[in-house]
């Protein structure tokens, strides 16, 4: 029983990290839209607490850029991606308080996200990431377990999908 838990918390942490890599993409694409062509921005003076569109692209790029490193240290298990992931995800939340005059609907979607990928990074995380490290030294490249690579022959009656 206690094992399940661990591997059902272990895949809110691969959830969480997940979802922190996605977000950091579309982060990385708002960033390089603005830098590349801000005329396709759109950013009212009453609606966008907004300083100046490349500096908030460079912003996007480079915050998008981080959140994507540690999602993916996060998501082999390591221990301080955690904390990292934690103040990250705060601080991604926090910064979408100033789109929401723009982006109401997107920014509470964000927001929401964050709070989810919180959950799944607060709550039990000892017993899910040890899970989490044990099912990454298990299985290797392509989900195929050890003994399975591509490299060496199936014995007679295994069968790679």
């Amino acid at each position: 029983m206690a094992e399940e838990r661990s591997r059902a918390w272990a895949g809110w942490i691969a959830f969480a990290a997940v979802i922190m890599i996605v977000n950091s993409l579309i982060n990385i694409l708002q960033g390089m839209v603005a830098l590349l062509d801000d005329e396709r921005v759109l950013a009212t003076p009453d609606g966008f607490v907004l300083v100046d569109i490349t500096s908030w692209g460079w912003a996007l790029v480079i915050f998008g850029g981080v959140m994507l490193i540690v999602g993916g240290f996060l998501l082999i298990g390591q221990s301080w991606a955690r904390y990292a992931a934690v103040v990250v995800i705060s601080l991604h939340a926090v910064a979408q308080v100033v789109s929401i005059g723009a982006y109401p609907f997107w920014t509470l979607l964000m927001i929401a996200l964050d709070t989810v990928v919180l959950f799944g990074l607060i709550a039990r995380w000892e017993p899910a990431a040890e899970e989490l490290r044990y099912q990454n030294d298990r299985v290797g490249p392509a989900g195929l377990t050890n003994g399975e690579f591509p490299h060496e022959a199936p014995s007679h009656g295994t069968r790679i999908s």
